[in-house]
This record gives C-alpha cells, sequence and structure tokens, in this order.
C-alpha cells in the first residue's frame, strides 16, 4: 500500500508525540507568532537536539517547514492535525468538568493523556452531550468538526485603560496552582472586571470582580484574557 501523502495525513499516521509537537506549534504560533526549535524544547521540556530531530521527521512528512533562521510553521496537513487535537483536548476538558465533576484546575493534564486516544465516535457522542459547547472550561475555543476556529478578539487585562470594564474571554490553563487561585478570586470566563489601577515601576494592578477589589500582580494577570463587554 501507498504511504499517505502529505495532503492525506491525519491522526491515525502520525504519534502521540508528532501529534504534540504539531499541538505545540499550533499553540506557539498563536501566543508569539514565530515558533523556533528553543521555544519548541522549552515548552515540551525536551532538549534541543530531540526537537531539531523531530522537526526534521516532521518536515519530511510535509507535517512542518523549518528554514534555518526563520523557524518552524506548520503546513496545512500539519495544522489540520494540530486543529483535530486541540479539538479533543478542550472537548475532554469540558466533559471532564460538566460530565465527572473535576475542576478547571484539574482537567488539563488529564486531557493531554486521552487527546491521542479517543475515537471519531467517542468524539461525536461527547460534543453532542456537552450541546455543541464553544468554549472549554477555561474560555478556550473548541475547534468545530469542519475544523474551524471562531476568532476572538481580546486582549490581556493588563492591556486595560485604568476605568476600563471587560470581560474575562479565557484563563491560561498552564498551572492548576495558578487556575485554583484565579477562581478563588473569581477571574473567571464570562466575568467582568474593571481595571482601577496600575501601580507604578511594573507594579501590581488593582482589579474590581464584582464588588470586591484585589490586587494581583504582572504575571498573574497575563494569565487572563479579556474581551469588550
Amino acid at each position: 500500500m501507498a504511504a499517505a501523502s502529505p495532503t492525506e495525513r491525519g491522526l491515525a499516521d502520525t504519534t502521540p508525540a508528532m501529534q504534540d509537537y504539531l499541538k505545540a506549534c499550533y499553540r506557539l504560533r498563536d501566543e508569539m507568532g514565530t515558533v523556533t526549535v528553543q521555544r519548541l524544547a522549552e515548552t515540551l521540556a525536551v532538549s534541543g537536539p530531540s526537537v531539531t530531530n523531530m522537526v526534521k521527521r516532521l518536515h519530511e512528512l510535509g507535517l512542518l517547514r523549518h528554514t534555518r533562521y526563520h523557524g518552524v510553521e506548520l503546513t496545512d496537513a500539519g495544522e489540520r492535525i494540530a486543529i483535530e487535537v486541540v479539538r479533543h483536548h478542550r472537548l475532554l476538558e469540558r466533559f471532564l468538568v460538566e460530565t465527572l465533576g473535576f475542576g478547571w484546575d484539574e482537567v488539563h493534564p488529564e486531557a493531554e493523556r486521552l487527546e491521542h486516544h479517543i475515537s471519531e465516535e467517542l468524539e461525536a457522542r461527547m460534543d453532542i452531550a456537552l450541546g455543541h459547547p464553544r468554549i472549554d472550561p477555561h474560555g478556550d475555543p473548541i475547534p468545530s468538526v469542519e475544523g474551524t476556529v471562531e476568532p476572538v478578539a481580546d486582549r490581556l487585562l493588563e492591556q486595560l485603560d485604568i476605568g476600563g470594564r471587560a470581560i474575562v474571554s479565557s484563563v491560561s490553563d498552564r498551572d492548576p496552582d495558578r487556575l485554583r487561585y484565579l477562581g478563588q478570586l473569581g477571574l473567571l470566563p464570562g466575568v467582568e472586571v474593571i481595571l482601577l489601577e496600575r501601580f507604578p515601576f511594573e507594579g501590581p494592578l488593582r482589579v474590581r470582580v464584582g464588588d470586591i477589589d484585589h490586587v494581583i500582580g504582572l504575571p498573574l494577570a497575563g494569565a487572563v484574557r479579556v474581551v469588550a463587554p
């Protein structure tokens, strides 16, 4: 049987490790624009030579383009696989929270383990059972079954003007402890927040959530994205 062409390859033609690299490229591109081997190594917590070898393999498979001094880019085929894995991940997070009672700070590692192994049938049934959700528990958009991702015109909380009101759109799911703390402050997707004060010399922010004021540092604020009300 002939090998699948780059445009035909899907999840079945890639290993979980390959899928992790493609998903990391997708997220890094959205967050930072340019994807480098060094950033991939930091994100995936693997050595530079390991990243170089995998990037070369994915380049040969037609899933990535790696040009010296220009970073790493997903091909159309690679992006389709990355988006499918992201859909699995975010649907799983929503399912674990709504159906199995997991906390929003617990679901990321569980979804990381499961996202490579669910069938299309299970994916479809979760989607139906959840009522075709559009966002995951952290506010990130869930790609459609066709692979489209709704754009979100959001920005960082710290970029609000003083006195500016906004709605929390999403919260980074990278750190469970940070998620728990933000949950305690009430900084959840869909909640209104007002930036009251920006302390000088890169100091913290004073924000109002509901009728309670909180002072939060810039690293914590950097995990929260907001949209206009």
